[in-house]
């Protein structure tokens, strides 16, 4: 990744999503939103709606997500939302979801996560940043892998976080069974994760017509992405210096520029912050995309591991 080939748009860290989609008509195009009921999740999907689009908030909570919903629906008058559960942590429910779904699917915003949780594990005896962050996303896009495809033009938004600097993936312990747990790190590894999807199945997809690509919406407060964290790192994230914080509104900018956006039409398998293409990362900075991240060796072993860890075959 060079200067020269760098993608950048007009866009900056303080456009709002509903400025990155002005002017842009997504009439007849359909998109699911995970994690749509709360923080960037709702306002992603206030764009898109705003926008035309048929959206589907794919939410663990359902009676969130109505009202969620409903509160789009009078903000934007578009009528064509849509509410399914969906539990990333729970393979069941990413495999119900993917099999309610029916018909072409045109934007796929792998949106939803959890962030420095303590050390829990699903039934499986996953570690439950990667299980729910990685795994589930990775097992509810492949699995609507068929659907994307179907669409003839689409594209996957795969979220990370600059919380990717701290950790590549441990391909000898990613559950931690062996070394120590340590909630940054295993938040890390599952956000380098998200990137290395995107790799990866750009390259296995694109000549499908089908993108993807991984954007870090940057530091939001208003979020419940947050709340495993104590009042006193929180006031020390705010106080450090090292962080600019958005408005939700802003977080969703780069999220629904991926999205639907003209002027990323065709671009794929990239890391994206600010509304651009991100540069590499420098040493002391909170900016930029690790090569650890984009690492193609990495990103098409960590493909079979997850498709070790999730079962069925996907292209």
């Amino acid at each position: 990744m060079t200067d020269i080939t760098r993608v950048t748009t007009p866009f900056t860290a303080e456009s709002t999503a509903g400025e990155v989609l002005a002017g842009v008509d997504l009439t007849g195009r359909r998109a699911v939103v995970t994690g749509a009921a709360s923080g960037i999740g709702v306002e992603t999907a206030r764009a898109l709606a705003g926008a035309g689009a048929e959206v589907t908030l794919a939410v663990r909570d359902v009676e969130a997500g109505r009202r969620t919903a409903g509160e789009i629906t009078a903000t934007t008058g578009n009528g064509h939302l849509r509410v399914a559960r969906l539990d990333l942590a729970d393979q069941a429910s990413v495999a119900a979801f993917a099999a309610w779904w029916d018909g072409p699917l045109h934007i796929l915003v792998n949106n939803a996560g959890v962030m420095m949780t303590p050390e829990l594990r699903t039934p499986e005896g996953w570690e439950l940043q990667f299980a729910t962050n990685h795994l589930g996303h990775f097992a509810l896009t492949t699995r609507l892998y068929p659907a994307l495809a179907a669409a003839g033009r689409s594209r996957v938004v795969s979220l990370t976080s600059v919380g990717h600097l701290r950790a590549p993936v441990d391909f000898g312990d990613i559950h931690f069974r062996s070394r120590p747990y340590d909630p940054a790190v295993a938040y890390g590894q599952s956000k380098t994760a998200n990137v290395l999807f995107a790799v990866e199945a750009n390259r296995r997809w694109s000549g499908d017509g089908v993108t993807v690509n991984a954007v870090h919406p940057g530091a939001i407060m208003e979020t419940n992405l947050t709340r495993h964290l104590s009042e006193e790192a929180l006031d020390g994230a705010v106080n450090s210096g090292l962080y600019t914080f958005k408005t939700p509104q802003q977080g969703a900018a780069t999220s629904v520029l991926l999205a639907a956006s003209p002027l990323v039409e065709g671009v794929g398998g990239r890391y994206f912050e600010d509304c651009a293409e991100a540069l590499p990362h420098r040493p002391e900075t909170y900016r930029g995309v690790a090569p650890h991240a984009l690492d193609p060796e990495a990103a098409a072993h960590l493909w079979e591991v997850s498709v070790d860890h999730v079962g069925g075959h996907y292209s």
